[in-house]
């Protein structure tokens, strides 16, 4: 139990940069970070963290900080036994996570660890990588980067870590996979983290409140407080949203109790007025995870008969701001506009 795993974890945000302080704090991880956005203010400074679970803690740093996902065959780096990938997953936007961990990934060694939202997000893990084990996990961590290298972590580190089926590969050694990751996160005793073998009826749980509250935040441009006081948010469009994802998760096979519903709703009190995430990107103009929260749900409901109406909608209004993002960015063509007055008098050509 006193070794220690070379772990490369891509994306230290909020939910990654308290996953690198648990694995390193337990002592059986060494830990290589790789930053985008923030990495002059961590290499600067460190990581200034304020922790409901591991109190104040300044300068914080995790055994390596990078800028770019290290080449282990250019660079001759000791393989990696986990990628940990806590970026958000977009992957109507290149490019893609498979890409990116690409020059990291050891074939048949390196266990690819996904603490991401959403459904269907192995399959193109698995396609790409497919002698890696890929390992589920689902965090409930309210942790925020509310400034490069400042993270308030507010709400009590719960992660679920199952593994996703492989049929190409030993299901026992998949699950070994997933209880060592576990053991190894919660070594520092800051965090209880559980082995969850049922991967669909945890990732359909969290759906409860990312597909519905998370995106109709997004898409109305309220926060989880305010959506809970405005007039008919709550009947005409959350509790629809959810009874929708729990019947789509019922003929998937994973039954979703119905007091599921009020809980997730007052998970966050009103007066908390707490922007989830999607929205917080929306606010900032950033690309938001609406394929693999909305779309993937929507799309195992269509296959099984099951309507959806109102996350149809929520996830073409979604759709559209993506693409509007996309379009201020040159990632979309349009048609050059087109001068429809008629200068000789004034008015619109019909």
């Amino acid at each position: 139990m006193a070794d220690k795993a070379n772990v490369l974890l891509v994306g230290c945000g909020g939910i990654g940069t308290i996953s690198a302080l648990n694995l390193e704090i337990g002592g059986r991880a060494t830990v290589t970070a790789v930053l985008r956005s923030n990495y002059d203010a961590v290499q600067a400074k460190g990581f200034h963290i304020r922790s409901v679970d591991h109190g104040l803690i300044e300068n914080f740093r995790p055994t390596a900080i990078r800028n770019t996902v290290p080449d282990i065959k250019q660079e001759g780096t000791t393989p990696f036994k986990y990628i940990v990938c806590t970026t958000k997953n977009v992957p109507d936007v290149q490019p893609t996570l498979v890409d990116i961990i690409r020059p990291a990934v050891t074939p048949g060694y390196s266990n690819i660890v996904l603490i991401q939202n959403g459904l269907n997000i192995e399959r193109p893990v698995i396609k790409a990588y497919p002698e890696n084990v890929v390992l589920s996990g689902v965090s409930f961590c309210g942790s925020h980067e509310i400034s490069p290298g400042e993270i308030v972590h507010e709400d009590d580190d719960e992660l679920y870590i199952g593994a996703f089926r492989n049929p190409s590969l030993d299901a026992t050694a998949e699950d070994a996979a997933a209880q060592d990751f576990v053991a190894r996160y919660g070594a520092g005793g800051k965090c209880k983290p559980e082995y969850s073998p049922h991967v669909g009826f945890t990732r359909w749980r969290k759906l409860m409140y990312n597909a519905c509250l998370n995106s109709i935040c997004a898409a109305t441009g309220l926060d989880t407080g305010r959506l809970q006081l405005a007039d008919g948010a709550l009947d005409g469009l959350v509790r629809p949203a959810m009874e929708e994802i729990r019947t789509a998760a019922k003929a998937c096979g994973h039954d979703l109790p119905a007091e599921l519903v009020e809980l997730m709703i007052r998970l966050d009190p009103i007066p908390m007025y707490n922007p989830p995430s999607m929205l917080v990107d929306i606010r900032k103009r950033r690309y938001c995870e609406f394929e693999v929260i909305v779309g993937e749900p929507l799309k195992e409901g269509a296959a099984r008969g099951v309507p959806m109406p109102t996350l149809r909608v929520i996830y073409n209004i979604l759709k559209a701001f993506q693409w509007k993002l996309k379009e201020e960015r040159g990632l979309v063509e349009i048609p050059a506009p087109k001068d429809f007055t008629n200068t000789a008098n004034g008015t619109v050509t019909e």
